[in-house]
């Protein structure tokens, strides 16, 4: 089966963030696909690369980052939240005079569109958050 999902809450908010990871990591496990994850709204919290939770939590970022690299998931963020946000993929950051770009090893920047396109390709969307 292949599974599209969409986060929306931050990786501190809730423990939304964590049923997320958890369910991917089971879905996986079971010899299943994930098209896409899709971070929106709080979500694109996920997707900062100077995240530095305290070493007795999760660090959201490098998981995700992990799970592209063994799994090649394609983990979008969606920029009208992020530049609301102020997370900023390289180009865009130089564009405003910033050094460097806030996106994690993994994470693309783009449209709303992509998760539209995800719900169409997967056989099973999940929303968390």
């Amino acid at each position: 089966m292949k599974f599209a999902i969409q986060i929306n809450s931050s990786p501190t908010g809730s423990g939304s963030a964590y049923h997320a990871y958890r369910f991917v990591c089971s879905v996986l496990a079971e010899g299943h696909s994930v098209f896409r994850i899709f971070f929106y709204h709080e979500g694109i919290y996920h997707a900062f690369n100077y995240a530095m939770p305290p070493d007795d939590e999760l660090n959201f970022p490098k998981l995700w980052s992990a799970l592209v690299k063994q799994y090649a998931i394609d983990l979008v963020v969606c920029i009208s939240a992020a530049q609301r946000r102020g997370l900023l993929h390289t180009d865009e950051a130089s564009r405003v005079g910033k050094q460097d770009g806030d996106l994690a090893d993994g994470f693309r920047i783009s449209g709303l569109g992509q998760w539209v396109e995800a719900t169409l390709q997967a056989d099973r969307c999940i929303v968390f958050g």
